[in-house]
């Protein structure tokens, strides 16, 4: 009998405007789900994160790993609001004016986790100056970086968000599974974060050019998009707090998937970061690579 109740359940699956009221079953498949179109459609939050960090680890495997922790922080992340979602959401109140703040503090992790990668030398050095040595190799991604971004990504606001929160938390039946939805989010969308991580870190890997020559790249690739994009998320999201309708504009594609129905902000920055400054930063690390390694 409880076979049938779930498979009837799941012929009212709605991925695009899910109803209050949903059993807890569709619930955390509707979840799921909506965490796989959440990880494989351009999003501000997951792509220009995940392409960094992969392309700077220049391997298949180091791009699995790459998708991994981030989405494995961003689940964590989910799965604690989708918690506290199920005894208050109105938290989520500021909306889209909120989502600025988010992509401030991402940028700015972002621009120093990028400087960090293109120079050898500490940063923020308080006490002194420290000249600048070029010719030094970049450093290493942190491999804890992923799981920082991941967390704090996680806060930003939209349709997925609202709709893990709002709709399918307060489905669970009990305070103790609230959490669920948010997880089942998390994790559909670290299927889809590892497997574009694994692409963007094979692709990197077929470049070709001697091992010490691409290794440079990547990390300086890495380290540039890191920077460059950080910027550009640092002035989207103080233009943002400063005028908060910015947040309501975009361009209406009739497309019924969420992160594709609109092209707004948050897909301009999903695109161009990883296209505009990633394609700027391998365009230049290939010019220098020729005169470095030749």
């Amino acid at each position: 009998m409880r076979l049938i109740t779930v498979t009837m359940d799941l012929t009212s699956l709605n991925l695009w405007n899910p109803a209050i009221g949903l059993g807890p079953v569709l619930a955390l498949v509707t979840a799921f789900f909506l965490g796989v179109i959440h990880g494989i459609t351009p999003d501000e939050h997951t792509w220009p994160i995940t392409f960094s960090y992969s392309i700077g680890s220049y391997s298949t495997r180091g791009g699995i790993r790459t998708g991994l922790l981030f989405s494995l922080a961003f689940t964590v992340q989910r799965a604690i609001a989708s918690e506290l979602a199920y005894f208050a959401f109105t938290w989520l109140i500021p909306g889209a004016r909120w989502n600025f703040y988010i992509y401030v503090v991402v940028g700015a992790v972002m621009l120093i986790s990028g400087y960090y990668a293109t120079h050898r030398h500490r940063l923020l050095h308080l006490f002194h100056s420290h000249s600048l040595d070029h010719s030094q190799e970049p450093r290493a991604l942190s491999n804890y970086m992923p799981l920082v971004h991941g967390f704090i990504a996680g806060w930003g606001t939209g349709a997925f968000a609202l709709i893990t929160y709002t709709v399918l938390s307060p489905a669970m039946p009990t305070a103790y599974l609230g959490f669920m939805p948010g997880l089942l989010f998390g994790l559909g969308t670290m299927c889809m974060q590892i497997v574009f991580g694994a692409l963007v870190g094979a692709w990197m890997a077929r470049r070709r050019m001697a091992d010490a020559a691409r290794v440079w790249v990547a990390r300086m690739v890495a380290g540039r998009t890191l920077f460059w994009g950080g910027i550009g998320f640092v002035l989207v999201g103080g233009a943002g707090i400063l005028f908060p309708n910015l947040g309501n504009l975009g361009i209406s594609t009739g497309l019924r998937v969420h992160n594709l129905s609109h092209l707004d902000i948050g897909f301009l920055l999903a695109v161009l970061v990883p296209f505009g400054a990633g394609g700027y930063a391998m365009i230049r690390s290939l010019r220098e690579v020729r005169t470095r390694f030749d």
